[in-house]
């Protein structure tokens, strides 16, 4: 028997149709790549998304057609997600952060046809547009005031919505339409594209929502830092105009005058952002002997957070700290960091010590450790293990089949870290099983720059590794094994990994070793290059 209820299709486009319905009036404040500030409605927002939909229907785009954007923060950049996602095509959001050639790898896989973008990133489109295989149209997020020369014939995104037809039927398909696109940084191989469904971002959006997880409500306003093309923005793209709650969009500018700026005039509740931030926001708050009187919440995610900003939000500016995990597979929330029951009286320490950990997963999140036989380990606080996770917002599988079968007899996906879990459900992730370098909340492939490193003809081998920074948290230290007879200078080294990488990935020092330990199948034992360069300090630190 099934119960008798109505057929209400969870469709991403339902939620700005509610916030345009219930709380018209709250904003998204834009702080453009120009600087100017633009405040926009919600009720302006769902004008200019339907706008959006006209005029990509105009260009040919249809059901299950990618769009994809290189944009910041802003309410035109939203304003296209939800046009894109109503009709339902898929919204393809690129990370402009990564090197060229990959952005153009990703655009043809993802067989893009549309691109639109801020004015930042018009260099890099001009330098790939002639090995982009599908896009014939190209948009820029600017105004006819504001629109610069450019040498792939973009169109500036007012003039393109403008006058555009609001007729576009939304949400006519399926819950379980492809909605969204975000593609993995290639730390082994090339970048596979994680598919999002619309009825997975509605209810990852609505995980979003609780107490234990963002807890946003209509009255608050929320300062979205980390990038909208970086795993969904943590969901706030979707969980605030679900709520009501003010947006303050910072645009290109991350620095700690502009974001205490935007704390304290816009008056921010909440804001989500990489460690990164936090230490320049920290320094800037102490240097100028500032306070945070409206700020109650932060959280901070992308990689593990000090204790010294854990710490000094938490005493010096009496704001919430929560600690967060997840992953683009992830949608991306899998833990967050707020405190169980039986703690919220404990004392500094015993506090400090639980927010360090990664945190409890909410309703909708399934996770536990197994062993390499993918038995089921204790949840003791002590025991590692593989790190597991299903729900109904965690990838089933990659774009194109990429990567085959990615789950497990029980439908749980690898999440490719080593953790522990005590009886609370509180997960701390105690390893990493690739070796990626994470600097910044970015991933930094080491296999990559070892591929490029060893192509010189004076080095026999090479490794990289992540060595702890105090503003990066890690910045990769590459190891070179030289061949016989040759002596490899640094500058010689880096020069080989010049323009065929993203220079922040570029190694802030090179060391040279007699011989690179490798193990018993014959592949760098990193481990144990860990240990000997355990106290190596880099000359950025």
């Amino acid at each position: 028997m099934q119960g008798i209820m109505q057929d209400w299709q969870l469709t991403s486009n339902k939620i700005l149709e509610h916030a345009n319905r219930i709380n018209p009036t709250r904003e998204i404040v834009t702080r453009r790549v120009g600087g100017n500030i633009v405040r926009t409605s919600y009720a302006e927002l769902y004008t200019m998304s339907k706008q959006v939909s006209g005029a990509l229907i105009e260009s040919g785009i249809t059901l299950g057609d990618r769009v994809a954007t290189l944009g910041w923060n802003s309410a035109r950049h939203m304003a296209a997600w939800y046009g894109t996602m109503g009709i339902g095509a898929v919204l393809h959001t690129i990370n402009p952060r990564l090197h060229p050639e990959q952005i153009a790898w990703i655009a043809n896989h993802a067989e893009d046809k549309v691109l639109i973008f801020d004015t930042t990133f018009l260099p890099i489109v001009e330098a790939v547009k002639d090995h982009l295989q599908t896009v014939k149209t190209f948009v820029i997020f600017a105004g006819a005031d504001d629109m610069p020369e450019n040498s792939v014939g973009a169109v500036a995104f007012d003039e393109w919505i403008a006058g555009k037809s609001l007729n576009a039927r939304w949400g006519d398909f399926p819950e379980e339409t492809a909605c969204g696109l975000c593609y993995t940084s290639g730390t082994t191989g090339n970048p596979k594209g994680v598919l999002y469904s619309h009825r997975s971002n509605v209810l990852h959006t609505l995980i979003t929502m609780s107490k234990d997880a963002m807890g946003m409500g209509a009255d608050d306003v929320v300062l979205p830092v980390v990038p909208m093309f970086h795993a969904n923005a943590w969901g706030l793209a979707f969980g605030c105009p679900a709520t009501g709650a003010n947006m303050v969009m910072p645009g290109a500018q991350m620095d700690g005058a502009s974001i205490y700026e935007l704390l304290d005039t816009e008056k921010v509740t909440i804001t989500a952002a990489v460690p990164t931030v936090w230490l320049g926001l920290l320094g800037y708050l102490r240097e100028n002997n500032l306070k945070l009187p409206h700020l109650r919440k932060v959280v901070i995610g992308g990689s593990a957070v000090p204790e010294a900003i854990l710490r000094a939000f938490e005493t010096e500016f009496e704001v919430d700290v929560i600690h967060a995990w997840g992953m683009t597979e992830t949608s991306p929330l899998g833990t967050l960091g707020t405190l169980p029951p039986h703690l919220m009286n404990a004392d500094i320490d015993t506090r400090m010590t639980q927010k360090l950990k990664q945190g409890r997963p909410p309703f909708g999140v399934e996770l536990k450790i197994v062993d390499d036989e993918n038995n089921d380990l204790p949840w003791d606080g002590e025991t590692s293990g593989r790190l597991v996770v299903r729900g109904p917002a965690i990838a089933g599988g990659y774009f194109k089949g990429d990567g085959g079968n990615v789950l497990d007899e029980n439908g749980f996906f690898d999440t490719g870290d080593v953790a522990n879990m005590d009886q609370y459900g509180t997960m701390q992730i105690t390893d990493r099983a690739k070796d990626v370098i994470k600097s910044g909340g970015e991933w930094i492939s080491s296999i990559d720059i070892e591929n490029i490193a060893v192509g010189h003809p004076k080095v026999a081998n090479a490794a990289a590794i992540g060595i702890y920074h105090p503003k990066w948290d890690e910045r990769p230290l590459l190891i070179i094994q030289a061949e016989p007879g040759q002596d490899p200078s640094k500058e010689e080294v880096l020069a080989q990994l010049e323009g065929k990488i993203a220079k922040w990935w570029t190694p802030d020092d090179v060391a040279f070793i007699d011989e690179i330990p490798l193990g018993a199948t014959g592949k760098i034992n990193k481990l144990k290059l860990r240990e000997i360069f355990k106290d190596y300090k880099l000359p950025t630190a």
